[in-house]
């Protein structure tokens, strides 16, 4: 089990843009390392590299050469291989989850310390701190805990659902030599295990709330005889008899009807009377 770093806190980065991976990078070492203009860096030193060699090797470089990256999309995507320069700086290794290398962790993932998961445009980091494992997705507003147990079985689910999963090996940094004043970004925040607990719990509260509306049944509802109009049972009694009112005024001749009807009524019955 590693040491206590970082005084005990976790460090988390709440997705801005499409700078996940980014977050994701900097979740695995637990602290704000890298900047997107860091990651860019190393994109463009990979392109060059990957463009020389395309060049002094086939002559089949050419469609190649007319993509402006291959490690970095217009919308800020990074590939796996940027995320592997950025974290062999610290001395970490990056490797694919199905590797035969890899085997152990797939047996016990809960021995490891880092894994890197990635699907479509989106990455996101499970790490483990200071003994406890968290999943560090720049999508939730702060680390959300998890169980040895539930570890293994969430990268199970993500396997079956596509998800590319790497594992990350070597020396992880214990402390952030960075200072919050010296930040090269702006998107990460410093919680306590507590803190992260409550906010999650906070969202989860209010993501059930906004459920529990959404399955809300039809608000009941009455009709007016003969009308055809649905009023609701929980509305202003003002407006029901503004209604009721707009009912009586647009039915003279009904009440014309009746009248005449009740008068010849009244003249037969004195006739027969006669």
């Amino acid at each position: 089990m590693e040491g206590a770093s970082n005084g005990g806190m976790l460090y988390h980065e709440v997705q801005e843009s499409k700078l996940c991976a980014v977050h994701c990078v900097n979740t695995v070492l637990q602290g704000p390392f890298f900047s997107e203009f860091d990651l860019a860096a190393l994109a463009s030193d990979l392109d060059t590299k990957e463009r020389q060699m395309m060049l002094e090797g086939t002559a089949a470089a050419g469609d190649f050469l007319s993509e402006e990256s291959h490690n970095v999309s217009l919308g800020g995507d990074f590939s796996i291989q940027v995320l592997e320069k950025a974290l062999e700086v610290w001395d970490l290794q990056v490797i694919p989850l199905d590797c035969p290398v890899a085997e152990p962790a797939q047996i016990d993932p809960e021995l490891e310390n880092a894994f890197i998961c990635h699907l479509h445009d989106h990455w996101f980091c499970i790490r483990k701190v200071n003994g406890e494992w968290y999943n560090f997705d720049s999508l939730y507003a702060a680390p959300q805990h998890f169980s040895k147990f539930y570890l293994s079985a969430y990268l199970d689910s993500l396997k079956g659902s596509g998800w590319s999963i790497f594992l990350v090996r070597g020396n992880f940094p214990k402390e952030c030599p960075i200072s919050s004043s010296e930040a090269s970004n702006r998107y990460g925040q410093w919680l306590s295990p507590e803190d992260a607990e409550r906010i999650t719990k906070s969202c989860n509260l209010t993501q059930t709330q906004r459920n529990d509306i959404d399955q809300l049944p039809p608000e009941p509802v009455f009709s007016l005889d003969g009308t055809g109009v649905q009023i609701s049972d929980i509305e202003d009694e003002d407006l029901k008899a503004a209604i009721a009112a707009s009912l009586m005024d647009s039915s003279p001749a009904t009440a014309s009807v009746e009248a005449s009807t009740s008068k010849t009524e009244n003249k037969d019955s004195q006739e027969k009377t006669a």
